[in-house]
């Protein structure tokens, strides 16, 4: 039953939710597109869309809105599909939460121990790969174009992707100015150049 799967499957990507909903997005969409096929690529893609301009963690919305149109998809009603965004979102959040419980106390009581420091040493440069496979599997060519297909829609991608970086890592610019930003000059550039694109 689609419901017991995606609470097992959100509970498992739940289990490693160390690096935050970034990090968490290249575990949903290995689990959710590529092994189950509950949804497209390009889904998944419309998917983390929303879930970043939606008010919230980033994760959880995106279990949410993936509990919910997996089961519309299988051909559920959309109430039951209502069902799946709890089902999905309750799987991702409980595990972490309990742990967090459990383990707030021994953190805070043993964190400036030797091995404390060296566990969450050797944590960062996870959480940062997963962060970069995140950034990687968003990168396709329905987000960025082809070169063969449409060549300039690739490079004004590009061109956009390495400007916010840019913006963001080297001048300190506030990520959410920087998207508002991207989004007006995509804006602006595909609806002067809707038949070239």
């Amino acid at each position: 039953m689609i419901f017991l799967e995606l609470f097992w499957v959100f509970t498992k990507i739940g289990i490693v939710n160390f690096g935050g909903g970034y990090a968490m997005l290249s575990l949903i969409q290995a689990e959710v597109v590529q092994q189950h096929g509950w949804l497209t690529a390009q889904e998944f893609t419309d998917i983390v869309a929303v879930s970043q301009m939606t008010p919230g963690p980033i994760g959880i919305n995106t279990a949410t809105y993936v509990g919910y149109t997996s089961v519309v998809e299988a051909g559920y009603s959309p109430l039951l599909g209502a069902v799946g965004s709890l089902v999905a979102t309750l799987g991702v959040v409980w595990l972490p939460f309990t742990l967090m419980i459990a383990l707030s106390f021994v953190l805070l009581r043993h964190k400036d121990k030797p091995l404390m420091r060296s566990l969450f040493g050797a944590l960062r440069p996870t959480i940062v790969g997963l962060i970069a496979a995140a950034a990687l599997i968003l990168m396709t060519p329905e987000n960025f174009g082809r070169w063969e297909t449409s060549p300039l829609q690739l490079v004004i991608s590009l061109v956009l992707f390495v400007a916010g970086f840019v913006a963001v890592y080297r001048y300190k610019q506030s990520p959410l100015l920087v998207l508002s930003v991207a989004a007006l000059l995509g804006l602006l550039i595909y609806s002067l150049l809707p038949p070239i694109i």
